[in-house]
Protein backbone atom coordinates (compact mmCIF):
# COMPACT_ATOMS: atom_id res chain seq x y z
CA UNK A 1 0.00 0.00 0.00
CA UNK A 2 1.54 3.49 -0.92
CA UNK A 3 2.49 6.00 2.29
CA UNK A 4 -0.20 8.94 0.82
CA UNK A 5 -3.01 6.39 0.12
CA UNK A 6 -5.92 6.84 2.20
CA UNK A 7 -7.88 3.50 1.82
CA UNK A 8 -11.12 2.74 3.07
CA UNK A 9 -9.40 -0.90 4.40
CA UNK A 10 -5.49 -1.43 5.27
CA UNK A 11 -3.45 -4.16 6.46
CA UNK A 12 -1.92 -3.48 9.77
CA UNK A 13 1.99 -4.47 9.81
CA UNK A 14 2.91 -6.69 12.36
CA UNK A 15 5.52 -4.38 14.06
CA UNK A 16 2.51 -1.82 14.36
CA UNK A 17 0.40 -4.51 15.80
CA UNK A 18 2.57 -5.47 18.31
CA UNK A 19 2.59 -1.48 19.76
CA UNK A 20 -1.13 -1.79 19.66
CA UNK A 21 -1.85 -4.97 21.73
CA UNK A 22 -1.64 -8.59 21.98
CA UNK A 23 -4.61 -9.72 19.54
CA UNK A 24 -2.87 -11.35 17.02
CA UNK A 25 -5.96 -11.52 14.37
CA UNK A 26 -5.43 -7.80 14.83
CA UNK A 27 -2.13 -7.64 12.84
CA UNK A 28 -3.22 -10.07 10.25
CA UNK A 29 -6.11 -9.32 9.06
CA UNK A 30 -7.72 -6.76 6.79
CA UNK A 31 -10.55 -4.51 8.48
CA UNK A 32 -12.19 -1.30 7.31
CA UNK A 33 -11.04 1.38 8.86
CA UNK A 34 -14.88 2.51 10.30
CA UNK A 35 -14.51 -0.73 12.56
CA UNK A 36 -11.65 0.26 14.16
CA UNK A 37 -11.46 1.65 17.23
CA UNK A 38 -10.18 5.95 17.55
CA UNK A 39 -7.04 4.06 19.44
CA UNK A 40 -5.98 1.20 16.30
CA UNK A 41 -6.69 3.90 14.41
CA UNK A 42 -4.13 6.58 16.05
CA UNK A 43 -1.74 3.66 15.90
CA UNK A 44 -2.32 3.17 12.04
CA UNK A 45 -1.76 6.99 11.78
CA UNK A 46 1.09 7.45 13.32
CA UNK A 47 2.84 4.68 10.37
CA UNK A 48 1.62 7.08 7.67
CA UNK A 49 2.11 10.16 5.65
CA UNK A 50 -0.84 12.32 3.92
CA UNK A 51 1.15 12.60 0.95
CA UNK A 52 0.27 16.25 0.91
CA UNK A 53 2.13 18.97 3.70
CA UNK A 54 0.57 21.68 5.55
CA UNK A 55 0.44 25.64 4.80
CA UNK A 56 2.96 26.96 6.52
CA UNK A 57 3.03 29.97 3.93
CA UNK A 58 1.75 33.36 5.10
CA UNK A 59 3.63 34.20 8.07
CA UNK A 60 2.31 37.51 9.42
CA UNK A 61 -1.04 36.31 8.95
CA UNK A 62 -0.23 33.27 11.11
CA UNK A 63 1.75 35.29 13.50
CA UNK A 64 -1.47 37.84 13.87
CA UNK A 65 -3.71 34.73 14.15
CA UNK A 66 -1.71 32.94 16.84
CA UNK A 67 -1.23 36.48 18.94
CA UNK A 68 -5.13 36.84 18.60
CA UNK A 69 -5.43 32.98 19.95
CA UNK A 70 -3.76 33.43 23.15
CA UNK A 71 -5.12 36.53 23.85
CA UNK A 72 -8.79 35.47 23.21
CA UNK A 73 -8.01 32.27 24.74
CA UNK A 74 -6.59 33.72 28.14
CA UNK A 75 -9.29 36.24 28.62
CA UNK A 76 -12.04 33.18 28.18
CA UNK A 77 -10.45 30.91 30.08
CA UNK A 78 -10.68 33.70 33.13
CA UNK A 79 -13.90 35.28 32.42
CA UNK A 80 -15.20 31.24 32.45
CA UNK A 81 -13.19 29.50 35.45
CA UNK A 82 -16.06 30.14 38.20
CA UNK A 83 -19.05 29.08 35.31
CA UNK A 84 -17.18 26.17 34.46
CA UNK A 85 -16.27 24.75 38.24
CA UNK A 86 -20.42 24.97 38.82
CA UNK A 87 -20.90 23.41 35.68
CA UNK A 88 -18.11 20.48 37.29
CA UNK A 89 -19.91 20.01 39.74
CA UNK A 90 -23.08 19.43 38.57
CA UNK A 91 -22.02 16.95 35.68
CA UNK A 92 -19.98 14.95 38.43
CA UNK A 93 -24.02 14.86 40.11
CA UNK A 94 -25.76 14.07 36.79
CA UNK A 95 -23.36 11.07 36.09
CA UNK A 96 -21.60 9.77 39.71
CA UNK A 97 -18.02 8.10 39.12
CA UNK A 98 -17.29 10.31 36.22
CA UNK A 99 -15.12 13.45 36.04
CA UNK A 100 -16.24 16.43 34.58
CA UNK A 101 -14.06 16.33 31.57
CA UNK A 102 -13.44 13.98 28.73
CA UNK A 103 -10.48 14.10 26.47
CA UNK A 104 -10.19 12.23 22.50
CA UNK A 105 -7.55 11.46 20.68
CA UNK A 106 -7.94 14.26 17.64
CA UNK A 107 -6.04 14.57 14.51
CA UNK A 108 -4.22 18.23 13.61
CA UNK A 109 -2.77 19.97 11.66
CA UNK A 110 -0.24 17.74 9.91
CA UNK A 111 3.58 18.04 10.61
CA UNK A 112 6.02 19.23 7.75
CA UNK A 113 6.61 15.85 6.53
CA UNK A 114 3.42 15.59 5.49
CA UNK A 115 3.18 12.95 8.60
CA UNK A 116 0.27 12.86 10.70
CA UNK A 117 0.23 15.36 14.55
CA UNK A 118 -2.37 13.59 16.65
CA UNK A 119 -3.12 15.73 20.11
CA UNK A 120 -5.38 14.92 23.16
CA UNK A 121 -8.82 17.48 22.65
CA UNK A 122 -10.72 18.20 25.76
CA UNK A 123 -14.36 18.52 26.43
CA UNK A 124 -17.07 18.89 29.07
CA UNK A 125 -18.20 15.43 29.75
CA UNK A 126 -22.08 15.35 28.16
CA UNK A 127 -22.10 11.21 27.66
CA UNK A 128 -22.31 8.62 30.39
CA UNK A 129 -18.55 6.99 30.93
CA UNK A 130 -18.80 3.98 29.11
CA UNK A 131 -20.07 6.15 25.36
CA UNK A 132 -17.13 5.14 23.46
CA UNK A 133 -18.06 1.14 24.36
CA UNK A 134 -21.69 1.46 23.47
CA UNK A 135 -20.80 2.91 19.87
CA UNK A 136 -20.78 -0.11 18.56
CA UNK A 137 -24.46 -1.03 19.24
CA UNK A 138 -25.79 2.16 17.88
CA UNK A 139 -23.85 2.60 14.30
CA UNK A 140 -26.89 1.58 12.65
CA UNK A 141 -28.64 4.76 13.92
CA UNK A 142 -26.55 6.72 12.65
CA UNK A 143 -27.87 9.65 11.31
CA UNK A 144 -24.88 11.38 9.37
CA UNK A 145 -23.42 10.64 6.14
CA UNK A 146 -19.77 9.69 5.66
CA UNK A 147 -17.15 8.56 8.43
CA UNK A 148 -18.62 10.63 10.90
CA UNK A 149 -21.40 9.79 13.48
CA UNK A 150 -24.52 11.82 15.02
CA UNK A 151 -27.90 10.81 16.47
CA UNK A 152 -30.35 13.20 17.43
CA UNK A 153 -31.69 11.60 20.16
CA UNK A 154 -28.04 9.74 21.37
CA UNK A 155 -29.23 7.28 23.99
CA UNK A 156 -25.68 7.97 25.64
CA UNK A 157 -26.34 11.42 26.73
CA UNK A 158 -26.26 12.72 30.06
CA UNK A 159 -29.94 13.19 31.26
CA UNK A 160 -30.71 16.35 31.91
CA UNK A 161 -27.31 18.44 31.22
CA UNK A 162 -25.81 16.35 28.46
CA UNK A 163 -28.09 17.90 25.95
CA UNK A 164 -28.63 21.19 26.84
CA UNK A 165 -24.74 22.40 26.81
CA UNK A 166 -23.98 20.07 23.36
CA UNK A 167 -26.97 22.47 21.97
CA UNK A 168 -25.09 25.31 22.90
CA UNK A 169 -21.74 23.94 22.50
CA UNK A 170 -20.96 24.47 25.93
CA UNK A 171 -19.47 20.71 26.22
CA UNK A 172 -16.44 22.59 23.52
CA UNK A 173 -15.14 25.34 25.93
CA UNK A 174 -12.46 23.45 27.77
CA UNK A 175 -10.99 23.23 24.08
CA UNK A 176 -9.70 26.77 25.01
CA UNK A 177 -7.09 25.26 26.38
CA UNK A 178 -5.75 23.48 23.55
CA UNK A 179 -5.96 27.17 21.82
CA UNK A 180 -3.37 28.47 24.37
CA UNK A 181 -1.08 25.82 24.14
CA UNK A 182 -1.31 25.61 20.38
CA UNK A 183 -2.75 22.55 19.60
CA UNK A 184 -5.62 24.23 18.03
CA UNK A 185 -7.13 27.59 16.64
CA UNK A 186 -10.07 29.89 17.66
CA UNK A 187 -10.81 29.26 13.77
CA UNK A 188 -10.11 26.56 11.61
CA UNK A 189 -11.43 23.13 10.19
CA UNK A 190 -12.52 20.84 13.38
CA UNK A 191 -10.33 17.98 14.37
CA UNK A 192 -11.62 14.87 12.94
CA UNK A 193 -11.13 11.34 15.07
CA UNK A 194 -8.13 8.65 14.04
CA UNK A 195 -10.97 6.56 12.58
CA UNK A 196 -12.42 9.17 10.51
CA UNK A 197 -9.47 10.55 8.95
CA UNK A 198 -8.04 6.94 8.14
CA UNK A 199 -11.22 7.09 5.94
CA UNK A 200 -10.68 10.51 3.60
CA UNK A 201 -10.09 10.74 0.06
CA UNK A 202 -7.96 13.07 -1.57
CA UNK A 203 -10.19 16.34 -1.02
CA UNK A 204 -11.16 15.79 2.35
CA UNK A 205 -7.33 15.23 3.72
CA UNK A 206 -6.75 19.04 2.71
CA UNK A 207 -8.99 20.20 5.77
CA UNK A 208 -5.66 18.64 7.91
CA UNK A 209 -3.25 21.92 5.67
CA UNK A 210 -4.67 24.14 8.08
CA UNK A 211 -4.52 24.41 12.00
CA UNK A 212 -7.82 22.79 13.43
CA UNK A 213 -10.18 25.22 15.43
CA UNK A 214 -12.93 25.81 17.95
CA UNK A 215 -15.38 27.45 15.14
CA UNK A 216 -15.26 27.93 11.67
CA UNK A 217 -17.77 28.27 8.47
CA UNK A 218 -19.20 25.09 9.40
CA UNK A 219 -19.94 25.49 12.82
CA UNK A 220 -21.45 29.65 12.65
CA UNK A 221 -23.80 27.74 9.83
CA UNK A 222 -25.34 24.24 9.33
CA UNK A 223 -23.49 22.53 12.95
CA UNK A 224 -24.11 19.20 12.64
CA UNK A 225 -27.31 19.67 10.11
CA UNK A 226 -24.48 20.09 7.33
CA UNK A 227 -23.31 16.70 5.27
CA UNK A 228 -20.14 15.41 5.41
CA UNK A 229 -19.77 16.70 1.63
CA UNK A 230 -20.85 20.00 2.93
CA UNK A 231 -18.13 20.27 5.92
CA UNK A 232 -15.71 19.58 3.36
CA UNK A 233 -16.77 22.43 1.00
CA UNK A 234 -17.84 25.03 3.87
CA UNK A 235 -13.73 24.25 5.31
CA UNK A 236 -12.06 24.11 2.10
CA UNK A 237 -13.37 27.56 1.08
CA UNK A 238 -11.92 28.55 4.37
CA UNK A 239 -8.69 27.85 3.78
CA UNK A 240 -8.80 29.52 0.26
CA UNK A 241 -9.87 32.53 1.70
CA UNK A 242 -8.79 32.83 4.90
CA UNK A 243 -7.78 36.12 6.85
CA UNK A 244 -7.69 38.29 9.86
CA UNK A 245 -11.34 39.90 9.23
CA UNK A 246 -12.56 36.32 8.10
CA UNK A 247 -11.56 34.79 10.94
CA UNK A 248 -12.99 37.56 13.50
CA UNK A 249 -16.47 37.25 11.05
CA UNK A 250 -16.45 33.30 11.45
CA UNK A 251 -15.74 34.29 15.62
CA UNK A 252 -18.38 36.20 15.74
CA UNK A 253 -20.29 33.72 13.88
CA UNK A 254 -19.84 30.82 15.60
CA UNK A 255 -20.39 32.72 18.98
CA UNK A 256 -24.37 33.65 17.91
CA UNK A 257 -25.01 29.90 16.82
CA UNK A 258 -24.17 28.72 20.37
CA UNK A 259 -26.66 30.90 21.63
CA UNK A 260 -29.15 30.13 18.88
CA UNK A 261 -28.29 26.34 19.22
CA UNK A 262 -29.37 25.38 16.42
CA UNK A 263 -28.12 22.74 14.41
CA UNK A 264 -26.39 20.97 16.98
CA UNK A 265 -27.27 17.90 18.80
Amino acid sequence: MAEDAMPSEWCMPSEVAETAGDDASFGRQTRPAADLTNEEAAVVLKTMKAGIKPDLSRYGYRAVKRAFDVVASTCAIALLLAPAAILSAVICIKSPGAGPLYSQFRVGRLNRDGSYRLFRMWKFRSMVPDADQMLDKLKDLNEADGPMFKIREDPRIIPGVGKFIRKHSIDELPQLLNVFVGDMSLIGPRPGLPKEVLQYDERATRRLTAKCGCGGAWQSKDRSDSSFDGMIDYDLEYIDHSSVLYDIKLVAGTVASMFRGAGAY
